[in-house]
């Protein structure tokens, strides 16, 4: 072998995103396993007494998924754009944007639809969508770009939410991507 030569290496390059996606998956398997018990016991959210599997609920609900498709659904995207958000503002921001989208998504749900479920991450994947379109602010400039992220993706769920009655909450997208930009606006306000 040469010396010019680099060995390949894997590298967990976006550590908060890739733990997500894996703690996602370990939440599902386990689900399988416990025929959705766990996973309605800690990773939906919905209204009931508030306590400590309340707030466990709250925050975990975007790491349930209903099965393999949705979690591969999310995911895509998640992995997809995670690296890239992660890599632009750090590990820590990104996790406290997930927070965010997880207690405002939990929140909206309980308070609006107090007899239905939620789960799963689109909500964050939302979020991440906006936060990368918007990643280009600038002082007296928005990007073209975000304009049509939102008309597209946004307003194609608030279309879908009043036209189609199906399984997936429409609003929790437009609550993520609402979430995206106003965190994408303040973390570029302070730069």
């Amino acid at each position: 072998m040469s010396e010019g030569r680099k060995k390949l290496a894997f590298t967990y390059n976006a550590p908060v995103t890739l733990t997500f996606a894996l703690i996602s998956f370990i939440v599902l398997v386990v689900g399988w396993i416990t025929k959705g018990a766990s996973t309605k016991m800690f990773f939906e959210v919905y209204r009931s007494k508030v306590g400590v599997a309340w707030f466990i609920r709250l925050f975990g609900h975007v790491l349930g998924h209903a099965d393999l498709s949705h979690y591969a659904s999310n995911m895509t995207l998640f992995l997809l754009l995670g690296p890239v958000l992660e890599d632009k503002y750090g590990s820590g921001t990104l996790l406290e944007a997930f927070g965010i989208v997880a207690v405002v998504s939990g929140l909206v749900q309980i308070i609006l639809f107090p007899n239905v479920a939620l789960l799963g991450a689109s909500g964050i994947v939302f979020m991440m969508i906006i936060l990368v379109s918007a990643s280009d602010l600038k002082k007296g400039e928005i990007p073209i770009s975000l304009i049509l992220v939102m008309i597209i993706y946004l307003g194609s769920e608030f279309v879908t939410m009043l036209a189609v009655k199906d399984n997936v909450s429409q609003l929790t997208h437009l609550v993520g991507g609402l979430c995206g930009a106003v965190i994408g606006g303040i973390i570029n306000s302070r730069k």
